[in-house]
């Protein structure tokens, strides 16, 4: 496989203990390339960094590393792109010390798909993880891509929901990428490397280290435009997101829940700071000025999002009613198959017309 002439070098900065992403910043700035900074006299180097991380600069990065990563690389779903690289993501250059370069594994092309972040508690309820599923699925068939951290609870069900819906999902994770943390998620982690994608700013090899996720955090922000936080206690971990997204001038939101729940609470904290508080789909795209998939704006998604027309939902409609039901019994009533009564079900929730519940069931909330 071909890669960049200068990969070696954006490498080489990468894997050199002790150099952050801001140092290399600078340091971009004033030699203007990595090849330019591996090359300068020390003297040079030690007017922007320390000595000790001049030297190792200068001695460059261990090449049986860079080697490792060239292995790495010989699969083709898997890639090292960097802030030199067109298809960097474009918001991630408008925050503080974007990483010079991100492991990549999946599909390149959803990197330039508008997104949101959702996120929220390791340890969620029912109701919350039926929750983080349905609006990610809602929100990606909507043309949003989801992003979240592939961690257990709230970012699995986010990226389950994701993948489902047309515009997919994003991990971007705290460890190396050849590493699955956590082991659980072996499953999802596969899923995703083949319908959607894993990102990582860490070196292949970084195992799961705790001061590693916060920073992982502020690249889930910072990828979107939006952060939607569905449970979260008050000291979790979903906070720090949020937060970074207000300063990287995201759009926050959250769902609020039971006043009982101390899993509620850190939403409804976020919501008396300002948060846009979220009851259904539409929420999500009025604050971030998006509008659904049509079929012109993307036909090959769209054909899959739009298999049915307005009249036949209104007509599902009516073998709904009021109460709460399930697809099984949808496909009772009405004659059709569970694919495309789940396909009807969709379109209503994105246009507010019923409400997904726990357990897969469903409840008209307007009249027609």
């Amino acid at each position: 496989m071909k890669h960049a002439p200068d990969l070696e070098a954006w490498l080489s900065l990468n894997l050199i203990d002790g150099l952050g992403d801001e140092s290399i910043r600078r340091l971009l700035i004033a030699f203007g390339s990595p090849a330019a900074i591996l090359s300068a006299h020390m003297s040079a180097l030690e007017r922007i960094v320390k000595k000790p991380v001049a030297q190792r600069i200068s001695q460059g990065a261990e090449q049986h590393k860079i080697a490792a990563v060239f292995r790495w690389l010989e699969d083709p779903v898997n890639a090292v792109i960097t802030l030199a690289d067109s298809d960097y993501p474009a918001q991630l250059l408008n925050i503080d010390a974007p990483p010079p370069l991100l492991y990549f594994k999946g599909r390149r092309e959803l990197l330039q798909r508008p997104a949101l972040a959702v996120v929220g508690s390791r340890n969620a309820t029912p109701q919350g993880l039926s929750n983080a599923e349905a609006f990610s699925e809602a929100a990606s068939s909507a043309g949003l891509c989801i992003i979240s951290g592939m961690a257990l609870g709230i970012d699995t069900a986010a990226h389950q929901g994701g993948l489902r819906g047309l515009a997919s999902s994003i991990a971007v994770v705290g460890t190396g990428l050849d590493i699955v943390y956590p082991a659980k998620n072996h499953p999802l982690a596969h899923k995703l490397a083949k319908e959607g994608a894993l990102i990582s700013e860490f070196p292949l090899g970084t195992p799961a280290i705790g001061r590693n996720f916060p920073r992982r955090n502020r690249i889930i922000s910072g990828m979107s435009h939006g952060c939607l936080v569905v449970e979260a206690a008050l000291q979790s971990g979903s906070l720090i997101t949020a937060r970074q997204a207000l300063e990287q001038g995201r759009e926050v939101m959250a769902i609020p829940g039971s006043i009982h729940s101390p899993l509620s609470k850190g939403c409804h904290a976020l919501i008396k700071q300002g948060a846009k508080l979220v009851e259904n789909t539409q929420d999500i795209l009025d604050e971030l000025n998006h509008l659904p998939l049509t079929r012109h704006e993307n036909s090959a998604a769209a054909k899959e999002f739009s298999v049915t027309k307005p009249a036949e939902n209104t007509v599902l409609l009516k073998h709904l009613g009021y109460d709460v039901v399930d697809i099984d019994t949808l496909c009772s009533r009405s004659g059709l198959t569970a694919e495309v009564v789940s396909a009807m079900l969709l379109t209503l929730e994105l246009d507010g017309q019923i409400s997904s519940l726990p357990g897969g069931c469903y409840q008209r909330i307007q009249s027609m």
